[in-house]
């Protein structure tokens, strides 16, 4: 089953409809995605794998891969890096993200198969469905859920399921 993410803040999810909050600056065409630029791509992306924070959550009831978050866990977004959009170890040499974070948001998140397979420089990195802010606040181009329904989501998920980002109707 996929989660349907639409217009107006709202994911669907078989029968379930979930707020949610995508990007700052809106959607966007994934071959016009550039890193930075604040924007959810459009598209079916599969959730490849989970990852929480062991010394906050217990792991998600899900069929998904599931990792306990390190405190040196990072993601690279620097384009230019041969491990752009990968998860790596901090310190890193160049510019990456931390994935333990001081706020709950990646408490327990999901790795969209966005840009990875493979990756093309400057097209985005680290496009995750993630813990929502509790205001709900846009994301940096992130798909989020309230804590809950992340978990609704992760326990009817499987290898097949994805993140179809489809605002337009249908």
């Amino acid at each position: 089953m996929d989660l349907i993410v639409k217009e107006n803040n709202l994911a669907v999810w078989g029968k379930q409809k979930f707020r949610c909050a995508i990007g700052r600056n809106g959607f966007v065409a994934a071959r016009a995605k550039v890193e930075g630029d604040g924007m959810t791509p459009i598209g079916r992306w599969i959730m490849r794998e989970v990852f929480y924070h062991p010394e906050r959550e217990r792991p998600p009831l899900t069929l998904l891969p599931t990792l306990p978050l390190r405190k040196e866990d990072g993601w690279c977004d620097a384009p230019d890096d041969p491990e752009y959009n990968r998860q790596v170890l901090l310190p890193y040499g160049a510019s990456a993200e931390s994935l333990w974070r001081e706020d709950a948001l990646y408490d327990i998140f999901v790795v969209l198969g966005y840009n990875d397979d493979p990756v093309a420089p400057e097209k985005g990195s680290a496009f995750f469905l993630h813990i929502a802010s509790p205001d709900f606040s846009p994301s940096a181009g992130c798909v989020t859920l309230a804590r809950e329904d992340l978990l609704t989501v992760l326990r009817g998920a499987d290898k097949e399921s994805a993140v179809y980002v489809a605002p337009s109707p249908w």
